[in-house]
């Protein structure tokens, strides 16, 4: 059964990358690679880049810190088609969630040819290589304004407040930031949408909207998803 999903209020972020030898890694090897194999069959245009997973982390007063490290994107995927048995190792992301002005909720079906086909979810991605800094930050806040832009065309205000949620479980620790956008749904959805079909290889398959906990859909919403929409609605 998929553990319950706890909330913590987060305030700062501070995300840096460390030195992390993962047992898990190294002992799977032989599972990684058959199950890379079955991923790249079912979807060829998948990428093993470089990604980071958090390996420790705790919630302080309001204050997050995360050790990440760097791994395979294939060895994430394995462990995470595994059930994510190394519980000392967490899938860790950063969202916006795009709210407009009537009320509801934005979220994107992901393309039939990335890993996740069919979900649908808040515009997000595992951190790579493009959100290490200089000094050994790896940038949460900047990875999920980056996937908002990249996905919705749509960029985060200038002033909106940096508050945090922290939905944690299933092996995820998912930080999402609601932001409020002036449009209506319907005119914040056209507006994606003109961006979405714009691209050259669009990541998106397209957008659904979500107003009220009756329009949370279990087959194709992940269990973050699920708990933050219910939080918000009231459910």
């Amino acid at each position: 059964m998929p553990e319950a999903f706890t909330r913590h209020a987060v305030s700062r972020i501070a995300a840096r990358r460390v030195a992390h030898d993962w047992p898990w890694a190294r002992e799977a090897a032989d599972f990684v690679t058959r199950n890379w194999a079955r991923r790249m069959a079912e979807r060829p245009g998948i990428f093993d880049g470089r990604v980071f997973l958090a390996c420790g982390w705790e919630v302080t007063e309001g204050a997050c810190r995360l050790d990440l490290f760097e791994t395979r994107y294939a060895c994430f995927l394995g462990h995470r088609d595994a059930g994510s048995p190394d519980g000392g190792v967490k899938n860790v992301f950063a969202a916006v969630v795009p709210r407009s002005a009537d009320g509801a909720v934005i979220l994107g079906i992901m393309g039939g040819h990335t890993a996740n086909a069919g979900q649908a979810y808040f515009p997000c991605g595992t951190p790579d290589l493009d959100d290490l800094r200089a000094d050994g930050r790896v940038d949460l806040a900047g990875s999920a304004a980056r996937e908002l832009t990249e996905e919705t065309g749509m960029a985060v205000p200038d002033g909106a407040p940096e508050h945090w949620t922290l939905w944690q479980g299933d092996g995820q620790l998912a930080f999402l930031r609601e932001i409020d956008f002036p449009e209506d749904a319907d005119t914040l959805v056209a507006r994606m949408d003109r961006h979405r079909r714009a691209e050259a290889a669009p990541e998106l398959a397209g957008f659904t909207i979500a107003r009220r906990t009756g329009d949370i859909d279990p087959a194709r919403m992940p269990g973050f998803v699920r708990a933050a929409l219910g939080h918000a609605f009231g459910g």
